[in-house]
């Protein structure tokens, strides 16, 4: 047996040539199809140099398990997402890496209804199917497998459908003129963007896309699409300067994330974002639960409640969201890390759903983003994510609850550490993939506060 070192929390990643290559991709799907026992299960792929070949591996895999595979093409893993639930097969698999550099890909896996898999729930049992057995292959195939008995394999296309259900999240005749930049960094988001500005148009809506960094090219000129990084945020910005756009918008590789500029070129922190998502849904459905993340919540709360709104709290990462949206029959999910979820999406995170509400959203209050936020950011001034490199997370997180607790109002453990007083609070919390730990600081609209404290926890965390 031999061991196969790509297998994360929530999905599949490693390096090229040394943590996945075709070979390893095949023993992947031989050990999906195992352990799942599908009959069908679609695929897909974003536009790395890698994707083609991994994606086809993964077929070969799965076919010789005798299961039919269903070949979207280059698409971003919430088409694949949709497709499992609106073709009703019993799973999916994207091949991306997202964010990660040039040299790396990975799987992003659901079962049907495009519910997760991640590690507590079948990735660990995967793994231990795909270390368990070696195969000798002839032309990426098992030749111990009569063709009687592999899978069959078609290419569909649903991104027409993929489109219409988009487009039922917002009502088109509440647009008014507006320009969008949209920065697809040369990601998988430039067909879906295609489709989506055919759709205006067909509706006579009058929004404008400026297509920057636009056509899939997988060899990254612009670099890795990671707006997270504000090192990636300037060429959105200065386009949103250039054409005076109403809002940027910019993609992560497989767009599944998308991260928002007001008409300044200002980069809107994801924490705000949240609620505004929140607003968008309680004025469709009073009443409705949100959940969301413990990073950042004061804000989060408020609108919740403030819209009628009922705010439930849940450890962040997308297996934990979802399952808990699912419980508490939840319209809306949203963390600050630019991941959102949607009940009518199969309980799936969207790169799109949350720029089509927030664009409804600046129409029909008649307002720039900027107004949007603005007086959310002041509510509620918060540091952003920070992250730390350390040595050792839990000795970090002891000895800062034993240094804050003492004279804190609420203690949490939802989600590392959360530590609230009256009038300012944080959580500090370990990555489960690297050396580093994220803290997050937000005040009662005192900026000033904020600032001090996040800079007196950085150095207390460095004093560690």
């Amino acid at each position: 047996m031999s061991a196969i070192t790509c297998f994360k929390a929530y999905d599949i990643r490693g390096q090229l040539g040394t943590q996945l290559d075709e070979g390893i991709a095949y023993r992947i799907a031989r050990g999906f199809a195992q352990w799942l026992k599908p009959r069908k299960v679609v695929l897909g792929g974003d536009i790395r140099e890698s994707s083609a070949a991994l994606k086809a591996a993964l077929a070969n895999g799965l076919r010789d398990e005798g299961v039919d595979v269903l070949d979207l093409g280059m698409v971003g893993t919430e088409e694949v997402y949709f497709a499992t639930f609106h073709l009703g097969v019993d799973g999916g698999i994207e091949v991306t890496a997202s964010h990660n550099p040039i040299d790396y890909n990975g799987f992003k896996l659901v079962r049907e209804g495009a519910r997760p898999i991640s590690a507590d729930t079948g990735l660990a049992d995967i793994r231990a199917l795909a270390e368990a057995r070696e195969y000798e292959l002839v032309d990426g195939r098992d030749p111990n497998v009569a063709d009687a008995d592999r899978g069959s394999y078609e290419l569909v296309d649903v991104r027409e459908q993929y489109v219409e259900h988009l487009m039922n999240y917002i009502d088109p005749a509440a647009f008014t003129p507006m320009r969008l930049v949209v920065n697809a960094g040369n990601g998988a988001a430039g067909p879906a963007i295609d489709a989506l500005e055919k759709a205006f148009a067909d509706l006579h809506m009058p929004v404008e896309l400026v297509k920057i960094c636009h056509n899939p090219d997988g060899s990254f000129p612009n670099g890795i699409p990671n707006p997270l990084l504000p090192e990636n945020r300037g060429i959105t910005r200065d386009a949103v300067l250039k054409y005076q756009a109403d809002m940027g918008i910019a993609w992560d590789g497989d767009f599944d994330r998308c991260f928002l500029f007001d008409e300044q070129g200002r980069f809107i922190e994801g924490y705000y974002i949240v609620g505004l998502l929140a607003e968008a849904f309680l004025q469709k459905e009073r009443g409705a639960r949100i959940i969301h993340d413990p990073r950042l919540v004061w804000n989060t709360v408020e609108q919740i409640e403030q819209n009628g709104g009922v705010a439930i709290q849940t450890k962040a990462g997308h297996a934990f969201i979802k399952e808990r949206m699912r419980a508490e029959d939840a319209i809306y999910g949203g963390e600050m890390s630019a991941h959102h979820y949607f009940r009518d999406f199969a309980y799936c995170d969207s790169g799109m759903i949350p720029w089509l509400l927030v664009a409804e959203l600046m129409c029909r209050k008649g307002k720039p983003l900027s107004e949007l936020v603005d007086e959310r950011i002041a509510a509620y001034p918060s540091s952003g994510e920070i992250n730390l490199t350390v040595s050792d997370a839990p000795t970090v997180l002891r000895a800062i609850e034993d240094q804050y607790a003492p004279a804190a109002l609420d203690v949490d453990y939802t989600d590392g550490l959360s530590i609230c007083y009256a009038d300012w609070r944080f959580n500090l919390r370990a990555s489960n993939t690297e050396p580093v730990i994220r803290l997050n600081v937000e005040s009662r609209g005192d900026i000033a506060l904020m600032e001090r404290e996040t800079e007196k926890l950085v150095e207390a965390i460095k004093a560690v």
